[in-house]
């Protein structure tokens, strides 16, 4: 089993930043494999945002590309998403996710971006 914790989510003026960071936690496995961050709007499908891998390797999808960046800390199993630029087809509900051996998801942060 792995836990993912997600912090950081908020309400924010277009044009501002929010940085969501996700502590990754498990009793049984390392977590080595890949984390990141999909997000879901109301009445829309879940998509990705980004992904990393441990040795850093990252993949956006096409909407954020130049304004949200994703790092990993290994050490601390943590995966961070600053999002800078942010506009209001951004809002949505943001979810932090790893694989080891199967999926696993955070609850959810919720960012809004409205003014």
């Amino acid at each position: 089993q792995v836990q993912l914790v997600e912090s950081g989510g908020g309400l924010v003026q277009p044009g501002g930043s929010l940085r969501l960071s996700c502590a990754a936690s498990s009793v049984i496995f390392s977590i080595t494999g890949p984390m990141g961050w999909y997000r879901q709007a109301p009445g829309k499908e879940r998509e990705l945002v980004a992904t990393i891998t441990s040795g850093g390797t990252t993949n956006y999808t096409d909407s954020v590309k130049g304004r949200f960046t994703i790092s990993r800390d290994n050490a601390k199993n943590t995966v961070y998403l600053q999002m800078n630029s942010l506009k209001p087809e951004d809002t949505a509900e943001y979810y932090c996710w790893t694989r080891t051996f199967r999926d696993y998801w955070g609850r959810g942060t919720q960012v809004a971006v409205s003014s």
